[in-house]
């Protein structure tokens, strides 16, 4: 990436694109060619799957580039583009991913680990879940949320967006995106602890 491309920020590097700079939108998909694929992989499950939505993402960005207000925030905005089509993959495909728990919900000092937030008496997986034999009860938690809950968990969880981006990329009012925040982690504790309960017996 230049130097000059990182001194922009993505908002001035996103409106060099409309105004014709053909460097800026390279630039941009660079700057978040690993925040934004590891997100993808995560959404989808596989990485080939989601070096195709992420160029589909920055597609549908490429397309709606002059209809975004420049006064926002790029990236809440990208995420949201790359959410939407991850759930067109999903539908598709009819499969899910899984998560591992070790990293914050909120963002900005907004919330707590997600495994904390459980409130489980059970022994709860590892930051390396994905490799462990109880992946398979994770991916089973996962795929018992509901898409919309699913989303905002990710954003949160994975992404870190504040509660007020989150609200402001998806449109939805605050105090919305803390109930359904709230909501799938009730659903996946549900869940999980059902399975331990499951394997105990």
């Amino acid at each position: 990436m230049s130097e000059e491309a990182q001194k922009r920020t993505d908002e001035e590097l996103l409106a060099a694109h409309i105004d014709g700079d053909r460097r800026a939108f390279p630039e941009l998909m660079e700057r978040y060619k690993n925040d934004l694929l590891h997100f993808l992989i995560r959404f989808v499950g596989k990485r080939a799957a989601a070096e195709d939505v992420f160029q589909e993402a920055f597609l549908q960005v490429h397309v709606s580039a002059e209809t975004f207000d420049l006064t926002r925030r790029f990236k809440p905005w990208l995420f949201t583009i790359a959410a939407n089509k991850g759930r067109d993959w999903h539908r598709k495909h009819s499969k899910r991913t899984m998560m591992s728990l070790s990293q914050d919900v909120g963002g900005e000092g907004e919330g707590a680990r997600f495994v904390d937030l459980l409130e489980s008496d059970q022994e709860l997986p590892d930051a390396n879940l994905l490799e462990t034999e109880q992946a398979d009860q994770v991916r089973a938690a996962v795929e018992s949320l509901p898409s919309h809950l699913r989303e905002i968990l990710l954003l949160s969880y994975f992404q870190q967006m504040s509660y007020v981006q989150i609200s402001d990329s998806l449109q939805i009012p605050l105090g919305t995106v803390k109930s359904r925040l709230h909501s799938a982690v009730a659903a996946f504790s549900n869940s999980w602890k059902s399975a331990q309960s499951q394997e105990q017996e």
